[in-house]
């Protein structure tokens, strides 16, 4: 963990959740929720960029903050639950959640549990809004395998990184969250793999919210037109979706360009203050 972080530590039934929380009190709050087997430092270069005018709160999932212990099974679900009661300890009602990766699931699920009122807009930041093309699938069985699981790991990572040699990515890659074992990368890819097939697709999962709300997609790759023309087809009929393709070398938005994901959280938050 980096030392220069503030790091409080909230228990939930009976689990350590690590988070921080920066920015003025009275500002609007946005909630920081990474993907898995990542952790708050996802977000170090985003944070100067929101935290003079809004209140940020980063909450690292269970078994992936300070204790890294082996913890029982759990998914999309105890996560949202997870976040939800660290929130009310904290005494928060009303809070604008952005999340990055697969950490969607668990951001819809709790903007489905809470309703508009407390969640009035959602972020969500390169999360592959189709179903999984047959290359992501078959990276996530892989990592399932315990004979296999390094070498699906470092298939993920190329395509991740994208040929680009973007230091704070590569480290992001290299040293955090190679920093998990093959437990927690086993349970990430099968509650993934179990959600598509569930939903189908994150653009399924949103359109059956009990209640809808500004969503905003934002992402830099996949670069495919194919890939765009899907999203821009769904915003088309669900008029409440958005998204931005922000041109940028990777997939971690939030390391190689914050000031344009900071533009756009902004921007949304300001809706919600209508």
């Amino acid at each position: 963990m980096d030392a220069g972080t503030e790091l409080r530590t909230a228990v939930v039934d009976g689990h350590r959740i690590t988070y921080d929380v920066h920015g003025p009190a009275e500002a609007p709050t946005v909630v920081l929720l990474t993907g898995w087997c990542q952790d708050h430092r996802l977000f170090d270069p985003l944070l100067p960029y929101l935290s003079d005018t809004h209140r940020v709160v980063r909450i690292d999932w269970r078994g992936h903050g300070e204790d890294r212990s082996p913890v029982a099974d759990f998914g999309y679900a105890e996560q949202a639950a997870d976040t939800v009661k660290v929130l009310d300890e904290l005494g928060i009602d009303r809070f604008l959640p952005v999340s990055t990766s697969h950490g969607g699931w668990a951001n819809i699920e709790l903007a489905d549990r809470l309703g508009p009122e407390r969640v009035p807009t959602v972020t969500v930041i390169d999360w592959i809004m189709t179903p999984p093309p047959a290359e992501f699938a078959g990276g996530l069985a892989e990592v399932q395998d315990p004979e296999r699981w390094t070498h699906g790991r470092a298939g993920l990572f190329d395509t991740w990184l994208n040929g680009s040699g973007h230091p704070l990515v590569a480290r992001h890659l290299d040293e955090e969250m190679a920093g998990f074992g093959f437990e927690m990368w086993a349970r990430s890819c099968r509650v993934i793999a179990d959600a598509y097939e569930r939903w189908g697709s994150p653009l399924e999962r949103m359109a059956a919210m009990a209640h809808t709300r500004p969503v905003r997609h934002l992402f830099s790759q996949p670069d495919a037109e194919a890939y765009e023309r899907a999203q821009r087809e769904f915003s088309a009929g669900h008029p409440w979706f958005s998204h931005r393709r922000l041109g940028g070398p990777t997939h971690f938005p939030t390391l190689d360009s914050p000031a344009l994901v900071a533009e756009e959280i902004v921007a949304l938050t300001a809706t919600a203050a209508r």
